[in-house]
């Protein structure tokens, strides 16, 4: 089979290492890809994965049987709408369900009509009432978060007044985020551990992946902007088999049934965002798509076979499968760029040396025509590995770090260490 993906980051190359070991896969093309994803697929680089048409002529063209549209942007634009209506099927949701990312909305709104836990909230469409609001706000923080998409950056835990009304200024006037901020949600601020959960759904059976941990802050000590994500560890130590069955039974279930009851059932990777708070877990926020860099983390624990999973998804037979997982950890760890994820240079020179037992997941990288590989983005690699133990898989990927270099690189020291702390009071 020929398969297409679409993205250019690390989530896609960690896809695309795990398609290739299906053995009815005979071709890949990614859109655009980059520079380690070049080693597996044809990659496409003078195609944006937002350009819908262009990409849907380009499949036909190249005779492609299957299509994983992977990043929010493609799919909230409705990707999958545009390939499947040329006949080629693809895994993830279509325009209207991958609206439970595509807009914090819209996704609120959802939780609250059919009662599914998540953070009390106010929708706002002018800073002058979000404004308003705040001014009579008496307790801090609060969460401030854009509607729509923002590359993971659009939420803002804000400490006090000034931080928020900030916030509120920032994406409702400045419009730092685009039209993603055209209207926003101030949210209470939840505490409690922090689980990301990807599912497999077909429109109707959940089937959940290893539970994971990010770490969103760019340094150390969780100090630092928010980013898209610096590094992964799974299973996550606070995600036991009671949280996981209430968590089936509260909010995985119950979403999915109530996109279906909205006419917009959902198919393909659903990311579950959750807080256990001291009530229970609630929902923080929903992904229509693999989490970066929690499928560097989760698909390494794979069995079975990723494209016969993702068949099946499409095909509304996810329930026929017996999806098999490796016992043991997974650890990543993202090395970016120097400034990211604010400002920052790229065309670096990368050096990879000797990795062990590591895996590269590359994210920002470009492959010259001369095979030299520069850095083309915040997040550039991410080292990532696996383990009978979680402090082994996080031993491997720092001992492959010392061997991967390139101008501005950094990363967290970090990651891991609390899940470390809770396995050993556990």
């Amino acid at each position: 089979m020929t398969i297409l993906i679409i993205g250019s980051g690390g989530r896609e190359h960690a896809i695309a290492v795990a398609l290739a070991k299906s053995p009815r896969v005979t071709k890949m093309y990614a859109i655009p890809g980059n520079g380690g994803i070049a080693a597996l697929a044809e990659c496409v680089p003078d195609l944006k994965a937002v350009e819908l048409e262009k990409i849907r002529d380009f499949a036909v063209a190249h005779g492609v049987d299957f299509a994983v549209p992977a990043a929010d942007d493609p799919l909230c634009l409705g990707a999958v709408d545009v390939l499947e209506a040329a006949g080629i099927p693809c895994f993830g949701p279509n325009k209207a369900a991958a609206a439970l990312e595509g807009s914090k909305v819209f996704s609120k709104g959802l939780m609250r009509k059919y009662g599914i836990p998540t953070a009390g909230y106010e929708v706002f469409g002018s800073a002058e009432a979000a404004l308003a609001y705040l001014d009579g706000c008496t307790s801090y923080p609060v969460v401030i978060k854009a509607d729509g998409l923002a590359l993971g950056k659009g939420v803002v835990i804000a400490r006090g007044e000034a931080q928020a009304r900030k916030a509120v200024v920032d994406m409702m006037q400045n419009k730092k985020f685009g039209a993603s901020g055209n209207q926003i949600v101030i949210e209470e601020f939840l505490t409690g551990p922090e689980v990301t959960v990807l599912s497999f759904v077909d429109g109707e059976t959940v089937v959940p992946m290893a539970s994971s941990t990010d770490h969103k802050r760019a340094h150390d000590g969780d100090e630092g902007l928010n980013t898209g994500g610096m590094g992964t560890v799974a299973p996550s130590p606070y995600y036991s088999e009671e949280t996981a069955a209430r968590c089936m039974a509260e909010i995985f279930l119950p979403t999915v049934r109530a996109m279906a009851a909205e006419g917009k059932p959902f198919k393909g990777c659903l990311y579950f965002g959750l807080m256990l708070t001291p009530a229970g877990p609630k929902v923080i926020e929903y992904n229509c798509r693999f989490g970066d860099p929690e499928a560097q983390v989760v698909l390494p624990l794979l069995e079975s076979d990723l494209l016969a999973i993702f068949e099946a998804v499409q095909a509304g037979r996810l329930g026929e499968l017996n999806i098999r997982w490796k016992p043991g950890a997974a650890a990543c760890v993202v090395l970016a760029s120097g400034g990211y994820p604010e400002k920052y240079a790229t065309g670096f020179s990368i050096a990879l040396g000797e990795v062990g037992d590591a895996i590269v997941y590359h994210a920002g990288t470009r492959l010259l025509p001369d095979g030299s590989l520069v850095t083309a983005g915040g997040r550039v690699l991410n080292i990532a590995a696996t383990g009978a133990t979680l402090a082994g898989a996080l031993q491997t990927a720092y001992a492959a770090i010392a061997n991967v270099t390139f101008e501005g690189a950094f990363y967290r020291r970090d990651i891991g260490q609390k899940a470390l702390e809770a396995l050993a009071n556990q």
